[in-house]
C-alpha cells in the first residue's frame, strides 16, 4: 500500500516559526537593554557634570569689576568619587582662559542654552564634556562666564559592560522562557490533530462511522471532508458486495445452463467436425466459468479479508465437508480424493475464507492430476502448528522460484492446456496469510506437487 507524500510537520515548523520569532525578540530586547542602559549611563554622567559645571560657576564673584573663580573642593571630588576617573576644567571669560586646561575642547553654547555636552579626544583619552554658561557685569561690559568640566569615560564604559552583561542574560532568559513556552503551545496547538489521528486509527475496517468527537473551528472542515468520504465510501463497498453476489449468480447461471445445452447438442451431432467444434466450445465455456467463479471468489475474498471474524472454526470438520463437496467433480476425472489424516484442529478466523482457501487447492490438485490417480489430503498438528497437505500425482510445481505462482493470474508454464485463471493459490496465499500462517509449495520425489497450509496453533 502506498502511503502518503510526507512534506514537513506542522509542529516542527511551528516550533521552528515560534523559535525563530524567540530568538528575533530576544536580539531585539538585547539590544533594547543595552541602549536604554547606554543612555541611562550617559544622562546620569552628564547629569554629574552639569552640577559639577554648575557648583563651579555660582562660586564665581565679580569685586571691583574683574571676576574671581574659587574652584569648591567639593564640586571636582564628587566626579571623582564616582569612578576612578580623571577630571579636568576649564573656565573662560569669554575668550579668555582664567584658569584650568585651555586645551580642553569647548561644547558651544547656542542662544538661551547654558548648558551643553560633547565628547571628544583628549590628551590621548576620550572625555565627556559639560559646559555652563552665565552672563557677568565686567568693567568692560557685560561677557558671558562659562565653565567646562570633562571626565574620562573608563567608569561609563566599565557600567556599560555590566549592562551588556545584563542585557545577554535576559535576553538568554527571555529565549530559553519563550523555548519552553513554544514547546507547550506547539503541543497544545496540535494535540487536537492527534486525537483526530488516534480516533480515527482506532477504528476498525469496517468502523466508517462519521467523527463525532468536537475538534476546534479550522479543522471543522477537515472533520466534514472526513465524514463525507467515509460516507461515500460505506455506500460504495455496500454497492460492491451486493454487486459481487449479484454477479456470482447472473455469472454462474447463465453458463452452466449453455454447458449444459452444449452437451445435449454433442450427444445428438454426428459429424466429427460438429463434435469437435462443440467440444471447443464447451472448453471454452468452462473456462469463462472457472476464471469468472475465482475472479468473483477473489473479490469476495478481498472484501472478508477486511472484516476478517475472529470465530473458532473446527478445522477436521471443514476440511472433511469441503472434501465430500468435490467428490462429485473428483469423480468425473476419474480421480480419487482421499483424507488420509485428520487430526482434531482448530483455528480461530473465518470459516468462509478457510474452506475457500481448501476448496481452491484441492480444485487445483485435481485439475492437475492425471485420470486414475488420487488426491491426499492430511490434516496434521505438531507441538506449535497445524498443518493441511494437499498432494498430488500432477506435473508438479516449476523449478523456479514458487513464490512468483501466488501472485494473480501467475501460471506455471507446465500448465499450459490445462484450464484455469491463475488465481487459485493466490486466495489461498491471501488467505492463510491474513490468518497468520503460511502457504507452502513442495514438489514430491518421483512426481507431483504438495500444496501446504500451516497455522499457529491458537
Amino acid at each position: 500500500m502506498t502511503g502518503p507524500v510526507v512534506r514537513g510537520s506542522i509542529r516542527r515548523r511551528l516550533l521552528v516559526l515560534l523559535f525563530c520569532a524567540s530568538a528575533g525578540m530576544a536580539v531585539l530586547l538585547y539590544f533594547v537593554v543595552q541602549s536604554v542602559a547606554r543612555q541611562v549611563a550617559q544622562q546620569s554622567q552628564d547629569n554629574v557634570l552639569a552640577a559639577s559645571a554648575l557648583s563651579v560657576i555660582d562660586s564665581a564673584r565679580s569685586i571691583d569689576g574683574a571676576i574671581t573663580v574659587d574652584l569648591p573642593y567639593a564640586a571636582l571630588s564628587m566626579l571623582d568619587s564616582v569612578a576612578d576617573e580623571r577630571v579636568f576644567y576649564a573656565v573662560r571669560l569669554g575668550q579668555e582662559v582664567l584658569t584650568g586646561y585651555p586645551d580642553l575642547p569647548r561644547p558651544e553654547l547656542e542662544g538661551r542654552r547654558q548648558t551643553a555636552h560633547l565628547s571628544a579626544d583628549f590628551l590621548g583619552e576620550e572625555v565627556r564634556i559639560a559646559a555652563v554658561g552665565r552672563p557677568v557685569s565686567t568693567d568692560l561690559g557685560r561677557e558671558v562666564l562659562e565653565v567646562s568640566v570633562a571626565q574620562t569615560l573608563a567608569g561609563q564604559r566599565a557600567t556599560l559592560a555590566w549592562s551588556s552583561r545584563l542585557a545577554l542574560g535576559i535576553g538568554a532568559g527571555f529565549f530559553a522562557l519563550s523555548v519552553l513556552l513554544a514547546l507547550l503551545v506547539a503541543r497544545a496547538t496540535v494535540k487536537p490533530l492527534d486525537r483526530l489521528t488516534q480516533s480515527v486509527s482506532r477504528r476498525g475496517p469496517t468502523d466508517l462511522r462519521p467523527v463525532a468527537s468536537p475538534v476546534p473551528q479550522e479543522m471543522a472542515p477537515l472533520v466534514a471532508s472526513l465524514n463525507g468520504f467515509m460516507a461515500r465510501l460505506s455506500a460504495s463497498l455496500d454497492r460492491s458486495e451486493d454487486f459481487i453476489a449479484e454477479a456470482a449468480h447472473r455469472v454462474r447461471t447463465p453458463l452452466a445452463l449453455v454447458r449444459t445445452k452444449a452437451e445435449i447438442i454433442q450427444r445428438n451431432v454426428t459429424k466429427p467436425e460438429n463434435k469437435d467444434a462443440i467440444r471447443e466450445m464447451i472448453r471454452a465455456i468452462d473456462e469463462s466459468s472457472r476464471t469468472a467463479g475465482q475472479l468473483l471468489d477473489h473479490a469476495m475474498v478481498s472484501f472478508r479479508l477486511d472484516t476478517l471474524a475472529r470465530d473458532a472454526v473446527d478445522l477436521r470438520a471443514l476440511v472433511t465437508d469441503t472434501v465430500e463437496r468435490l467428490q462429485p467433480v473428483s469423480e468425473i476425472k476419474d480421480i480419487r480424493l482421499v483424507v488420509t489424516e485428520a487430526q482434531p484442529a482448530t483455528v480461530r478466523g473465518d470459516a468462509i475464507l478457510l474452506q475457500n482457501a481448501i476448496r481452491n487447492l484441492l480444485d487445483n490438485a485435481i485439475k492437475y492430476s492425471p485420470a486414475g490417480t488420487c488426491v491426499d489430503v492430511a490434516l496434521t498438528t505438531a507441538a506449535d502448528e497445524i498443518r493441511l497437505d494437499v498432494r498430488d500425482s500432477g506435473p508438479g510445481f516449476p523449478d523456479a522460484d514458487s513464490t512468483a505462482l501466488v501472485q494473480r493470474f501467475a501460471r506455471g508454464e507446465n500448465a499450459a492446456g490445462i484450464i484455469g485463471s491463475g488465481l487459485g493459490l493466490t486466495i489461498a496465499q491471501d488467505v492463510v496469510a491474513a490468518h497468520g500462517g503460511r502457504l507452502e509449495l513442495t514438489n514430491i520425489p518421483g512426481g507431483g506437487a504438495c500444496a501446504s497450509l500451516l497455522f499457529r496453533l491458537s
